[in-house]
């Protein structure tokens, strides 16, 4: 069962209104709670977050893949919102993390060998375990420059 479905409500309604991932939503009410106000980051590039708005509205406008995205670039940014749906203290057999990827979109399958393609999820071939990765590396070349800038909406 969701552990705080109540907080988690609040967290999706926050991301709905300002486009933010997860984790960045949860921060934010997290600390409004502990401060008594509201608090967005004004450390991340603005260009960046206008990316990131835009994007989430043409391919996640509720919360669901409407499509997936041809630009990896765009790609990349869809796959760290999904990646905020997954705990990163647990690990998932494959069945449950194709039934939360599936909620996302019909092909999770995709999702899944993305998130495995950038790191962002490791994966045990022996055991069928899934992970998300607690330290993300560095990426080089190609990825390298689709995931320049989006770091800073990972855990």
């Amino acid at each position: 069962m969701t552990k705080d479905k109540d907080f988690k409500k609040l967290v999706r309604a926050r991301m709905t209104e300002t486009g933010e991932n997860f984790t960045t939503a949860r921060t934010a009410l997290l600390t409004a709670n502990q401060s008594g106000q509201s608090s967005t980051d004004s450390s991340i590039d603005p260009q960046i977050l206008r990316f990131r708005t835009k994007t989430l509205r043409t391919f996640m406008p509720d919360g669901y893949i409407v499509s997936v995205p041809t630009k990896r670039r765009a790609l990349v940014l869809v796959l760290i919102e999904v990646l905020a749906a997954l705990d990163p203290d647990r690990v998932y057999d494959e069945k449950q993390l194709n039934v939360i990827l599936g909620e996302f979109h019909p092909d999770f399958a995709l999702l899944r060998r993305e998130l495995i393609d950038y790191r962002l999820l490791e994966r045990n071939a022996h055991t069928g375990e899934y992970w998300v990765n607690p330290s993300p590396p560095t990426h080089t070349g190609s990825q390298a420059q689709e995931m320049a800038g989006l770091e800073v909406f990972l855990r």
